[in-house]
């Protein structure tokens, strides 16, 4: 071990020919298969470094061209099983990235190798130089240090090393205190993971020097271990201060031995304020800060940036990025005053697969950076959809005319969901009458919106509905969040014809009607077809009203006419206190109640042997509908009282038969003529069997 690291040393000398040139970096691994089979396992090992862009040149055709940049330096082993690791990995890349401002070039790589299951140990990347413009470690080297575990964990399976994403060189103000969150992902969904400061010392899982000539190069920050957040304020302009992190995972929050280790190094750059107006530009979406996406191998992916400029004069003329592999960045467009867009296109590959991090930083026209802005793509899997409601089965509740106490919102999704694991994710409902905000929801905490299974539920306590007024409901992204691994967010909806719905008026209650002899002067009045756009008059909830769409009136006229109008006036009913929501099963479950009336009416027997067992069917199938809803379960108002009904109508079959049996068969000289009580128990128990062969057979003609 002794003569390895000493070799390391001899090394040296040929990396600094290139000096000035380290920006930091970070090494991940994964599993191709977490699950063990036979002795060994194959393990994908990605590296990602950044450089001084004059010694690692890159440009977008270099990036197309998936050409390599950086360092051809050998990864070597530092501790554990050595014996195992063969030195034949190398450190240079694929560009992904550059800025030129900031002369910096970054990419990454991924490699496969194969060891044997149940060993560990750790592999170092070791060479010089950082630069001399740092306040720690001025011209120093660099360690970047990973630990390898392929012990099989206690759930049976092969650990994944966490990941940690950044860009290279973050700009900060001096002299102001700064909250800086480091992003940390783990495809093991479970694990608690935790950062800490990187160590000089050998007491790691490690075992050896993490930092080298950079340790708590970021003077008097604090760390919390637990989110990765940086606290600290920079004091020096135009200097640079290195950050060296080890992000590292535990079975549980009992457990006190990490099952992997992972570096993250890069650099704050302090700035002196630049007088007038200094507020830097700010990356507001089009997803918010940490979203995680779910993204299909071989999708093709579009993601905008979206970065607002607050102070006059300046614009947005760079970004500062670390990007996926394959990735690709158009210019930067300008389609309004103030805003700025970059858009960002990328197919995964199957190398790709489990989280891929993107991060970027806007820079202004004054060299000032906005906040470093990430989020996730979680390759492989599929981000939530919330599905578009329709008028029939849809997948929204309520639709169209409502009552003004209505209180109990629904919608569904494509995948199963869960609370989002963030704040600031909102679901608005707006009055378009009067285009306000009335309310909106916090989908991150509040306990009016609930999760179950594939169905966001949206509660008022209060509802504060207008009668007359349209409303219609929009989505931040992520309000509807996946349950694989960082919870892959839905996408955000601000479309106004989503989801609407408007409240029943009573006011509106009288109609106007005008006759005569003919000749006449007479007023017809149409109410619009029902097309593919939402129809008030289709509802979700059985109310019946005047379309909120304008009548057409047709009038024609001769020279005599005779006017009487008659005014109706219609009592406005009490309102219920909650109410139901009707979807496709249930009205198919209302006609088959009527259905049995009609018949019950004529052939009471007829009914009981055919209209009934097509209730009991259409219940069953009402209960296995995903839009069933409240109704499938048997719990709401409008199935007790069809129970209610249905047990009031056999109770009274049951009776009028009785009766009527009891009218044929009067008591004494009727007795010889049924038979003893054996010979009737035994006709009962052949009618009930020729019963039970008709269910059978509409049971079988079902499936």
């Amino acid at each position: 071990m002794i003569s390895r690291v000493l070799y390391l040393y001899v090394l040296l000398p040929i990396s600094i020919v290139q000096n000035s040139h380290f920006r930091g970096g970070t090494i991940t691994w994964r599993p191709l298969n977490n699950t063990p089979s036979g002795g060994t396992v194959s393990l994908i090992i990605r590296q990602r470094y950044s450089w001084r862009r004059g010694v690692a040149p890159c440009d977008d055709s270099i990036i197309a061209a998936r050409g390599s940049i950086g360092d051809v330096a050998p990864i070597y082993c530092a501790s554990g099983n050595c014996g195992l690791w063969i030195n034949n990995m190398y450190t240079d890349t694929y560009c992904t990235d550059f800025n030129v401002d900031l002369d910096v070039s970054s990419g990454e790589k991924y490699e496969i190798r194969t060891y044997p299951l149940n060993i560990s140990f750790s592999i170092i990347y070791q060479s010089c130089c950082w630069f001399a413009a740092l306040t720690t470690g001025a011209n120093g080297g660099w360690n970047v240090v990973n630990h390898i575990n392929t012990i099989v964990r206690p759930d049976g399976y092969v650990n994944t090393s966490p990941v940690a994403v950044t860009i290279p060189i973050i700009y900060k103000e001096i002299n102001i205190q700064h909250v800086h969150v480091v992003q940390m992902s783990d495809f093991d969904s479970d694990d608690i993971l935790k950062c800490r400061w990187s160590s000089g010392g050998t007491s790691t899982i490690n075992g050896f020097d993490e930092c080298f000539d950079v340790c708590l190069g970021l003077s008097s920050a604090s760390l919390i271990n637990e989110n990765c957040t940086l606290v600290f304020t920079l004091t020096v302009a135009s200097f640079y201060s290195a950050v060296a992190l080890q992000i590292e995972d535990f079975y549980n929050s009992a457990a006190t031995v990490p099952m992997s280790s992972v570096p993250l190094q890069f650099l704050f750059y302090g700035y002196a304020n630049p007088g007038g107006c200094s507020t830097p530009s700010a990356i507001i979406g089009n997803r918010p800060n940490r979203a995680c996406i779910g993204t299909p191998i071989g999708s093709n992916v579009t993601e905008y940036v979206i970065v607002q400029v607050y102070c006059p004069g300046k614009a947005i003329v760079d970004f500062v990025s670390s990007s996926p592999v394959g990735m690709t960045k158009s210019a930067i467009l300008n389609p309004s005053p103030g805003v700025y867009h970059l858009i960002l296109s990328w197919i995964p590959t199957h190398d790709q697969y489990g989280p891929q991090g993107f991060c970027a930083g806007a820079i202004d026209n004054t060299q000032i950076q906005s906040n470093q802005w990430c989020i996730t793509f979680l390759v492989g899997f599929d981000s939530p959809d919330v599905i578009r409601p329709k008028i029939i089965q849809g997948s929204a509740s309520p639709l169209g005319t409502i009552f003004q106490n209505h209180s109990i919102f629904s919608i569904q999704t494509t995948k199963s969901v869960s609370r989002p694991n963030r704040n600031d994710t909102f679901i608005y409902f707006t009055d378009s009458t009067t285009n306000t905000l009335v309310q909106k929801f916090d989908c991150g905490w509040s306990p009016e919106v609930t999760y179950t299974g594939y169905t966001t539920v949206i509660y008022f306590s209060n509802p504060p509905w207008i009668p007359g007024h349209f409303y219609y409901v929009t989505f931040d992204s992520g309000v509807a969040s996946g349950t694989d691994f960082c919870h892959p967010e839905s996408a955000p909806i601000t479309d106004e014809t989503f989801w609407v719905f408007n409240i029943w008026d009573p006011a509106v209650s009288s109609t106007t009607t005008t006759t005569t002899t003919a000749p006449t002067t007479g007023t017809i009045t149409t109410r619009p077809l029902s097309t593919s756009s939402i129809n008030t008059l289709l509802t979700t909830t059985g109310i019946v009203i005047t379309s909120s769409l304008p009548p057409t009136t047709t009038t024609s006229t001769s020279s005599t006419t005779t006017t009487r109008t008659t005014a109706t006036t219609r009592t406005t009913p009490s309102t219920p206190s909650t109410v139901a929501v009707i979807y496709s099963n249930d009205l198919l479950l209302k006609f088959t109640h009527q259905m049995f009336r009609v018949i019950t009416s004529s052939n009471r027997a007829l009914a009981q042997r055919i209209a009934r067992p097509t209730l009991q069917f259409v219940r069953a199938e009402s209960r296995t509908d995903a839009e069933s809803g409240s109704v499938a379960s048997g719990n709401d108002a409008f199935s007790k009282k069809e129970h209610a009904e249905e047990a009031r109508w056999a109770r009274r079959h049951d009776a009028e038969q009785i009766a009527k049996y009891r009218t044929e068969h009067p008591a004494g000289g009727q007795a010889g003529r049924q038979g003893s009580p054996q010979q009737r128990l035994a006709d009962l128990e052949a009618e009930k069997r020729r019963i039970e062969q008709e269910i059978a057979e509409l049971k079988r003609q079902k499936n």
